[in-house]
């Protein structure tokens, strides 16, 4: 049976997702596999801060910290890093944020992350904090350049577009946010593609410090705040603690 799937949108190895990692690494290894890919382009810096962060959080949770330090789409289709998150099996593997974009550029269609599905698959639990949450989806807008439309997803959870800290970015970039999906055109191409418009997939919000966390089609609310459903330039939270179907 596949395992749990956190979508975070923020607090990422922070003590506001503690109870959330906890939950996810209970009656699993506890080995927590670390990937910062999504910071690779801000350099070493970013990514060792990423890595301690990380350590310090597993040490918490009584878990072995692995940090799968991936920096280019070289190193995702390389045995090495394959056997390194498949030497032992871990219980949690966690994409903290990012650009999600070059994050999924990066993993799309790769030998790791063929490896990282066939352990979520197995029961291992997979969790992505804000650019890790929206590379998980089918669709990952360019927050950080708007009128862009951005680029398929992992496909993880196919169905969604996800929009990670929405609780901040709303006020910043409420056309995004709340405007209505765009409807693939008669002959588009598919989904897996890098052309045409996004596919028809659901958009939901993630407050900061707030997790979904579920199966990828039945949902429950962890945090300090809340979940949104975003419909044709309409919006409906659901508090934490709800469940939601998605």
């Amino acid at each position: 049976m596949a395992g749990p799937i956190a979508l975070v949108g923020s607090g990422e190895y922070t003590d506001a997702m503690f109870d959330v990692d906890k939950h996810l690494l209970d009656g699993r290894p506890r080995r927590y596999v670390q990937i910062p890919t999504a910071a690779a382009p801000e350099g070493d810096g970013s990514l060792n801060r990423w890595i301690s962060l990380g350590q310090r959080h597993a040490e918490k949770l009584d878990a072995q910290p692995v940090p799968l330090v991936v920096r280019t789409r070289q190193d995702a289709e390389d045995p090495a890093f394959v056997e390194e998150l498949t030497r032992e099996t871990p219980g949690l593997i966690y994409f903290s944020g990012g650009n999600p974009l070059y994050l999924t550029e990066t993993f799309r269609d790769t030998k790791l992350w063929a490896a990282i599905v066939t352990l979520w698959e197995n029961g291992a639990a997979l969790a992505g904090c804000s650019a890790g949450a929206m590379a998980f989806g089918g669709w990952v807008p360019d927050i950080r350049h708007p009128t862009k439309a951005g680029a398929p997803g992992l496909g993880l959870v196919p169905g969604l577009r996800v929009l990670p800290h929405f609780d901040k970015f709303l006020g910043r970039m409420p056309n995004l946010m709340l405007r209505p999906l765009l409807r693939p055109r008669e002959g588009m191409r598919t989904p897996g593609s890098l052309s045409g418009e996004p596919p028809e997939v659901r958009s939901v919000g993630i407050d900061e410090d707030t997790a979904l966390v579920g199966d990828g089609r039945e949902w429950t609310v962890w945090g300090r705040s809340q979940a949104w459903l975003l419909d044709g330039g309409h919006r409906e939270g659901i508090a934490s603690g709800s469940a939601v179907t998605l």
